[in-house]
């Protein structure tokens, strides 16, 4: 018999919360939804109209403050100033594919089947497009390139130097896959870019005394050079990296800085042509940039940029 009186009371007690949860809804009573009149939710919804559209007015004129302070084509900080420093680093090209983005491995075999080699050249290609479409007739027209001729650069802050792809050796061509049908690959090296960074040259006294500067720059120095020199990291890897050869030149002309954001602004670069690799071995490489500005340090990788080069034989 208790039993049943606790039943009976639990069932009463869900109903009783049943009709609370309807009148809490509607209560035809007071005519409230949801505990409030219809007066009252048109005043509430009044109150947060008024309020974000408050909020998006401030967030609006504080936004259109910030852009007053900056410059699309300036940074507001500089070099020393900047996240960047002063210091640039070296990128390279062909890269690999972008399923192995964190590889710096260049790998293919050398054969007439294109599959091996093609994607390599492809990637090339289509890097250097935009210096294949420049061309000195936009320096005819005006455009933001100038011709500069001789070692001096362009003394107009909105032009940059024509760099000229057609002075690089037929060895490093389109029409000869970039050599990597051939199994002796160009690598393309660039300095990253620094906005209003100058390389400064070296002196006498730097050549002199700097016993980490290789021979190639010292016994052949030019002062307007910024050198770029690539050699195997280690013992084995300088022994089967063969000779190398630089296009068009040893290294990328100071009349090409400082980079400024000019529209249309093509990154000089040099081509490093591998003349014969040792085919079947994994060489480690390392290449560097030399300007008295330019420091290098293998763990950050500043001043230099490594990769590795493994040719498959037929």
């Amino acid at each position: 018999m208790a039993e049943k009186e606790d039943n009976f009371f639990k069932a009463e007690e869900k109903l009783s919360t049943g009709e609370s949860l309807a009148q809490f809804i509607w209560n035809p009573r007071t005519k409230e939804f949801c505990g409030r009149t219809g007066g009252s939710w048109f005043k509430i919804l009044i109150f947060y109209i008024i309020f974000y559209l408050c909020l998006a007015a401030f967030w609006a004129v504080m936004l259109l403050i910030f852009y007053q302070t900056i410059d699309q084509r300036v940074p507001k900080w500089e070099l020393g100033e900047s996240r960047i420093g002063t210091n640039p680093g070296l990128g390279f090209r062909p890269r690999p594919r972008d399923k192995d983005v964190e590889s710096t491995l260049i790998w293919f075999k050398q054969s007439e089947n294109e599959h091996s080699w093609k994607y390599w050249s492809d990637n090339l290609h289509d890097f250097l497009s935009p210096y294949q479409k420049s061309s000195l007739e936009d320096v005819d027209r005006g455009a933001h390139v100038d011709q500069c001729l001789g070692t001096n650069g362009t003394n107009d802050v909105d032009k940059f130097c024509f760099f000229d792809i057609n002075l690089i050796s037929n060895n490093c061509s389109q029409n000869m896959d970039y050599g990597y049908r051939r199994g002796d690959p160009c690598v393309l090296i660039k300095l990253n870019r620094i906005y209003n960074w100058r390389p400064v040259p070296y002196t006498k006294e730097d050549l002199a005394n700097y016993k980490d500067i290789p021979d190639l720059v010292r016994n052949n120095y030019k002062d307007n050079l910024v050198y770029i020199t690539c050699e195997g990291e280690n013992a084995a890897d300088k022994e089967n990296i063969g000779q190398i050869a630089y296009y068009p030149k040893e290294g990328i002309d100071f009349k090409y800085f400082p980079f400024r954001n000019q529209p249309g602004y093509l990154s000089p670069f040099v081509f490093v042509h591998f003349m014969k690799p040792t085919p079947g071995v994994l060489i480690n490489i390392e290449c560097k940039a030399w300007a008295k500005n330019i420091k290098h340090d293998r763990m950050d990788r500043e001043g230099s940029v490594h990769f590795e080069l493994l040719i498959d034989g037929f």
